[in-house]
């Protein structure tokens, strides 16, 4: 009783650091000026060591990539341990992508300017150790968070009751596959927007794999 009320109690940390995340960087563009565009601009220019709130941000990313692992290692893993390795793993990549430790890690991840600001340029937004951590974990994270869609879907087939929640997982996999690479073709033009589809379609699924997660009786 006790392990089926924490993982209950997980996967709604889970869920409400996505509702949060989300919430969060769709009202954040309202303090971050006129020149700020979230058409062309990053979420990750809104926690740049020169963003209006930028700190509070921070708070925000690394409590929801907290609560992300909380989610993960008490809630996902045990439900779908029945599923063998192909559960493990895409839970391990979960917890290691954009979501879980690139957001845990935000504190360490903060540009040295924004491009909205006057004199900012992409080369000198991460010439500081902040700029160049951000850069590489994004990358890597959203590989990780791809990939981990990809064994989730193969986990989550083989749960009982779980087929609609599979379909989703896939279905996500393959659009974050799809935007990531019209964000490398076009994100000069449009990465600001890309990127906000990307945050949107991998709150989406978890949130949707955290409700799944919860224990029903």
């Amino acid at each position: 009783m006790t392990r089926r009320i924490g993982r209950r109690t997980a996967a709604w940390i889970g869920l409400a650091a996505q509702l949060l995340f989300t919430v969060y960087w769709l009202i954040a563009p309202l303090w971050q000026g006129p020149r700020y565009s979230v058409l062309e601009h990053s979420i990750s220019d809104m926690y740049a060591v020169t963003a209006p709130a930028g700190i509070v941000m921070v708070v925000v990313l690394t409590v929801c990539g907290a609560a992300t692992l909380v989610f993960v290692f008490f809630a996902l893993i045990p439900a779908v341990r029945s599923t063998g390795w192909a559960g493990w793993l895409g839970s391990v990549l979960l917890a290691l992508s954009i979501f879980g430790l690139g957001d845990l890690l935000t504190p360490f991840e903060r540009l040295a300017c924004r491009l909205a600001d006057a004199g900012c340029t992409p080369e000198s937004q991460v010439a500081n150790a902040g700029g160049q951590l951000d850069s590489t974990l994004s990358t890597i994270g959203i590989a990780f968070l791809i990939t981990a869609c990809v064994f989730l879907f193969i986990a989550t087939r083989k749960v009982a009751g779980w087929s609609r929640t599979a379909v989703v997982v896939l279905t996500v996999a393959i659009a974050l596959a799809v935007v990531s690479v019209l964000l490398a073709v076009f994100g000069s033009a449009a990465g600001g927007l890309l990127e906000r589809v990307i945050a949107l379609l991998g709150a989406g699924a978890i949130a949707v794999l955290a409700v799944r997660s919860r224990p029903t009786a």
